[in-house]
């Protein structure tokens, strides 16, 4: 029996299932109908051998059948790339980044808005999240963690130091008064994660530093924090380079109440020989290195 030889059309569509997650934003993204798409999908399997893909918690992945798959539609799609680039300088493609919501809002925001006045060709798809980096994830190039993962075929690599604070809005400090020893934050309000689904260990241990407060507005969004703590809910464990920024905080306790934790990036092995891939890091490094005293909390607002 005739087993039929994988297409450049099924092998680009399995990388845009893996990449998106989901099989009618990868038929968006190419053009096509979720029929096309996956009939597309089904053939590659056939003539592969076995499955591609798996159903995640996340969408679908790529099995290790899969990630063999993606990466020689890689190699199909930058050539593609290279043949329709205006220059041998210019950058194509899509890159994903999954990282945190602080960390995306200001230090991947502001890198990539300057990599795209150099390349408005390239694209990025940036994905909030607040968890460990899983040993294996399809459809991400590029994650950035709270603490060192645990990670399978790849060397996380330390992006930079940060600092919590201990913060209060002026008006609440008005009101309430402005704690002057550690022992004064008993059954103060505390806005910070949600204690029961923190699966990042390093946040979780900041409690540590105040174990008598009372949680008072816990939330999965770093954002939700800050903006919480403004207006007044309470005092807010927040990263100094999203707090210092906003004239309205005040920091309590600096000595006190100080937590330094670590940013950490995984490159997928697949993506890493990506030429936007690689432009992606470097400006990533770039920006955490120009925010390095930001990001301790050496620099106040002004």
């Amino acid at each position: 029996m005739h087993t039929p030889e994988p297409s450049a059309d099924g092998l680009l569509t399995l990388l845009a299932v893996a990449r998106t997650g989901r099989y009618t934003a990868a038929a968006d993204l190419l053009g096509i109908n979720h029929t096309t798409a996956s009939r597309r999908v089904a053939a590659l399997e056939q003539a592969l051998g076995g499955p591609l893909l798996a159903r995640g918690a996340a969408g679908w992945e790529l099995t290790e059948l899969g990630r063999s798959g993606a990466a020689a539609a890689e190699r199909i799609e930058a050539v593609l790339h290279g043949l329709d680039a205006d220059t041998a300088h210019d950058l194509h493609g899509t890159v994903r980044i999954a990282a945190t919501d602080g960390f995306s809002a200001r230090v991947v925001a502001p890198a990539i808005a300057e990599l795209g006045r150099a390349h408005p060709r390239l694209s990025v798809d940036l994905l909030t999240v607040t968890r460990r980096a899983p040993s294996t994830r399809s459809g991400v190039d590029i994650e950035v963690v709270v603490g060192r993962p645990e990670t399978y075929r790849v060397e996380p690599e330390l992006l930079a130091p940060y600092r919590l604070g201990l913060y209060g809005s002026r008006q609440y400090l008005a009101t309430d008064g402005t704690p002057e020893h550690t022992r004064d934050l008993a059954g103060r309000p505390l806005v910070y994660f949600i204690d029961s689904m923190l699966t990042v260990d390093d946040l979780d241990l900041a409690r540590v530093l105040v174990p008598d407060m009372t949680d008072r507005l816990s939330s999965t969004n770093v954002l939700v924090h800050v903006e919480a703590t403004c207006a007044g809910a309470g005092l807010g464990l927040l990263p100094c380079f999203l707090a210092d920024s906003r004239p309205d905080l005040v920091r309590v306790l600096p000595d006190e109440v100080s937590v330094q934790l670590e940013y950490w990036m995984v490159v997928r092995p697949e993506a890493a020989q990506r030429r936007e891939v690689a432009a992606v890091v470097t400006a990533l490094r770039a920006q955490v290195a120009a925010m390095r005293a930001v990001l301790l909390g050496a620099i106040p607002h002004g």
